[in-house]
């Protein structure tokens, strides 16, 4: 059940900090915020915005509430294999993912069958110059890096799904870049004052608002369909080394969106920045950290929170805290009995698990929002 901590702040977090407070406070307070602010059981600082906040505005959107990796979320595909007919060790799995799915900054590859799917998407509103066309077709299908992932996991009947976590990559950032510096040229030049800039905002039906949603819009496209891309991949690489297995269901949603919605007889513009809809029967994938479990949901739809949840376990602490504080060797520990980049464990450290809000907590916050369907186990990691 949420918790008032603020004027128009409603929080589903049992651990949140001082400063995720006064942040999502500065959101609350615009004068276009239309309700309350819902802060899920995850939230913790972002740039701007609160990560895992769900804002409801009327007549404005804040680009930065959405965020730079717009559309980014979660895909997850039940398989009809059980842990029976997994061979001993998914070893032969990793070369297979890290070849067909590059991750890292500004990673890519060429492959013309994307063409196809590329062409599907249409065109953002931005014309594209030859650099970030050449990205748009290079990266599409890639994870990216920071907390993107694929893994393949057990659920409480043993059986097999995979799980991968990305966004819109790098053409999604420069777009969402180019209209956050817009929206905060604007506030100068209207010598309208924020508590932050990061809180600029463009208001519906100028030229500046409208060219923002469309990029979005066509980013959140791309986005899902690059997740689609890399799940098919996945799943037919799993097939391949395990030498059976099909498709049961997929599911596929962002947590880094806006879109019109209905509530409480108002048009509105829900932003959920880490944030998933979970309206009544919705499906969504809760991941938690590497080393812990994740959850396949169904929603209750919840009035309080728009119909949201939370979109993972959300950090605790920053990642320059976490490589400080946390170590390589206790990472290593972590991950005992999986199959995953144990060679990279230097560079993954401010992935640790302990650098997670607990999942369990997490979920227990959000009995009231989510029921959960399956709890994953995972067997294998691959982070970006």
């Amino acid at each position: 059940m949420p918790n008032q901590i603020a004027p128009n702040l409603l929080s589903w977090a049992s651990e949140i900090d001082p400063g995720t407070i006064e942040q999502a406070a500065r959101t609350a307070r615009l004068r276009f915020v239309s309700g309350h602010v819902a802060l899920m059981p995850d939230a913790h600082i972002g740039i701007g915005a609160t990560v895992g906040s769900v804002i409801p505005t009327e007549g404005a959107i804040i680009p930065a509430a959405v965020g730079v990796d717009i559309g980014c979320g979660m895909v997850a595909t039940e398989t009809t294999l059980t842990a029976a007919d997994l061979p001993d060790t998914l070893a032969a799995l990793m070369p297979m993912v890290e070849h067909r799915i590059p991750a890292g900054v500004g990673k890519g590859h060429a492959d013309p069958s994307m063409d196809r799917a590329l062409s599907e998407l249409g065109l953002p509103h931005t014309d594209l110059n030859p650099k970030q066309a050449k990205k748009v077709s290079e990266q599409f299908g890639t994870l990216g890096s920071g907390n993107h992932f694929v893994e393949v996991c057990l659920d409480e009947r043993d059986r097999v799904w995979t799980v991968l976590h990305s966004g819109s990559r790098g053409i999604g950032n420069q777009l969402a870049t180019m209209h956050i510096v817009d929206a905060k040229k604007l506030m100068k030049k209207q010598a309208i004052g924020l508590e932050d800039p990061d809180l600029a905002y463009l208001i519906q039906s100028t030229p500046e608002f409208t060219a923002y949603i469309e990029d979005m819009l066509w980013a959140q496209r791309y986005a899902m369909a690059s997740r689609a891309r890399m799940d098919k991949v996945l799943i037919n690489a799993l097939f391949r080394v395990v030498g059976k297995g099909q498709r049961v269901r997929t599911i596929n949603s962002h947590h880094n969106f806006t879109q019109q919605e209905t509530h409480n007889g108002k048009e509105l513009w829900i932003t959920r920045k880490g944030a998933i809809k979970a309206d009544t029967g919705d499906e969504g994938v809760i991941p938690g950290s590497m080393g812990t479990q994740s959850y396949i949901v169904r929603g209750l739809g919840n009035p309080d929170s728009y119909n949201s949840c939370s979109h993972g376990a959300g950090r605790r602490m920053s990642r320059s805290r976490a490589k400080r504080e946390l170590s390589a060797k206790s990472l290593t520990e972590a991950m005992h009995g999986r199959t995953w980049n144990a060679d990279r464990a230097a560079a993954l450290v401010d992935e640790h698990p302990e650098a997670y809000k607990s999942i369990d907590q997490v979920m227990q916050d959000q009995k009231d929002l989510v029921e959960i369907q399956h709890t994953l186990h995972q067997i294998f990691n691959y982070k970006g």
